[in-house]
């Protein structure tokens, strides 16, 4: 007696997509919307891991209470306030192009190291989830609704929002976590591996450490990247059979 066996198909392979951003950077909340489109009509979207890395584009901004970004920008890039209002008017009109409502009348220039601390926390009690939330969160927060985060009640409100409290963290657990240093290394490890990869601008898109696209491109271009990763990982297997099977290879296919 005969039996056949049926053939076995490789397991599918999740794919990660490291994202390398900063939350003062306007650009990466407009990527960050246009990746979130290409991600959801991506076919195989449970397959992705996506991970938030950490990135500051004004590591030498002191820490402690913001001043107007206007401001900031026009002493550090020594623009006139006129250059400088066209500019906002300009990604303010393709943020609103994606459904976000900036508003630099009120955006604040911060150090966004202690917010990036934050979101690796999160990713530590939530997973990439909770972290989702909190990069949403302090995005809104910053170039929406103008909240100072570089002021510790700003950011555990940013925590609150994103629902922290779930995770076994109250406004109290979050605080303390703010006064101290911990997660500090994960911050540290992003900025150095983004260097090591030759990253000098965000966002910043990777595929297994393989496939990247540089900037807030539009969604099809995202869609590119995750089917390229997706194929990397995941290649078509073709099951060797009989060798003689009549198959068709044009439009003069003989029957």
């Amino acid at each position: 007696m005969s039996t056949t066996s049926t053939p076995t198909l490789n397991p599918v392979r999740t794919i990660t997509v490291e994202v390398w951003s900063d939350i003062a950077c306007p650009w990466c909340y407009i990527g960050k919307r246009r990746f979130a489109a290409a991600l959801a009509a991506f076919p195989h979207r449970a397959h992705v891991d996506v991970v938030w890395r950490s990135y500051q584009l004004s590591p030498d901004t002191p820490r402690g209470p913001g001043r107007p970004e206007a401001e900031a920008l026009a002493e550090l890039k020594g623009l006139p306030p006129e250059q400088v209002q066209r500019m906002f008017a300009h990604v303010t009109a393709v943020a609103a192009d994606e459904g976000l409502a900036y508003d630099f009348d009120s955006v604040l220039a911060f150090n966004s190291y202690d917010a990036h601390r934050l979101t690796h926390l999160a990713r530590e009690l939530g997973g990439s989830q909770l972290a989702e939330r909190t990069i949403e969160a302090l995005f809104s927060a910053h170039f929406e609704r103008g909240a100072d985060l570089g002021v510790d009640d700003a950011l555990v409100a940013v925590a609150r929002e994103a629902g922290f409290a779930r995770a076994g963290h109250d406004d109290a657990a979050v605080a303390a976590f703010l006064a101290g240093d911990a997660q500090s290394d994960s911050v540290d490890a992003d900025v150095a591996a983004a260097r090591e990869l030759g990253v000098t601008g965000v966002p910043f898109f990777v595929v297994d450490r393989r496939y990247a696209v540089s900037g807030a491109q539009p969604a099809e271009v995202f869609a590119q990247l995750l089917d390229a990763g997706w194929r990397e990982a995941n290649p078509l297997q073709v099951l060797t059979g009989d060798p003689s099977a009549a198959t068709c290879t044009d439009d003069s296919c003989a029957i």
